[in-house]
């Protein structure tokens, strides 16, 4: 009888255990989540040169935002985004642009149409190359464009925000809510983020 225990017990141990570690598993496949510490991140800009949070030393946070050159949501994007890194990177949050795409998957979204694109848009912040598609999965991003607004507390990158730009992402005229920009807002006045989390609409990522 006491053998019959001791299995028991030992089963219930290993299942625990088995739960416990699925449920960390989980938790880390699927990225980060509001007031997560967030790993610096070192990629390649389409300038050519390696770029890392850390090259950043007065910055207060960060807007970074998965997005690609295909994906017609993150096209419609691409002003807005401009836009907020004008807004908001002389007051201490940057954007950092990264497209997560394999280009295997999604031919137009190879390095050296990247170059393109930034060119052409004139884009005024780094637009990074996640080519081992690790750093979007380590943030958790599903769509083009995903957004995750970082503040930097003591040592740390800490989540603020998750999801949309705005409520209109097919059309800049129709937008109504802009999350992210009173996002940005409130850490800046020193308030709590009013909408910490948004649903991203747009492409999934393609790898």
């Amino acid at each position: 009888m006491q053998k019959f225990k001791n299995i028991a017990v030992v089963a219930v141990y290993a299942l625990v255990a088995t739960i416990g570690l699925s449920s960390f598993t989980n938790t880390a496949s699927d990225g980060y989540t509001i007031g997560d510490k967030v790993k610096d991140v070192r990629l390649k800009n389409v300038d050519g040169k390696m770029v890392s949070m850390a090259d950043y030393k007065d910055a207060k946070g960060f807007i970074v935002i998965f997005t690609c050159n295909t994906c017609p949501y993150a096209v419609a994007s691409e002003d807005r985004i401009i836009a907020l890194d004008k807004q908001f990177k002389g007051k201490g949050y940057p954007v950092i642009a990264i497209n997560p795409n394999d280009p295997a998957v999604q031919p137009d979204d190879t390095y050296e149409l990247m170059q393109q694109k930034a060119k052409q848009k004139n884009f005024t912040f780094p637009y990074l190359y996640d080519e081992s598609s690790t750093v979007y999965a380590q943030f958790g991003a599903k769509k083009t464009p995903h957004v995750y607004l970082l503040q930097k507390e003591g040592g740390d990158m800490v989540v603020k925000y998750i999801g949309a730009i705005d409520d209109s992402v097919r059309d800049a005229a129709g937008v109504t809510k802009t999350y992210l920009a009173d996002a940005v807002n409130a850490l800046l006045a020193g308030k709590e983020v009013p909408v910490k989390e948004t649903r991203a609409i747009g492409c999934s990522v393609k790898v």
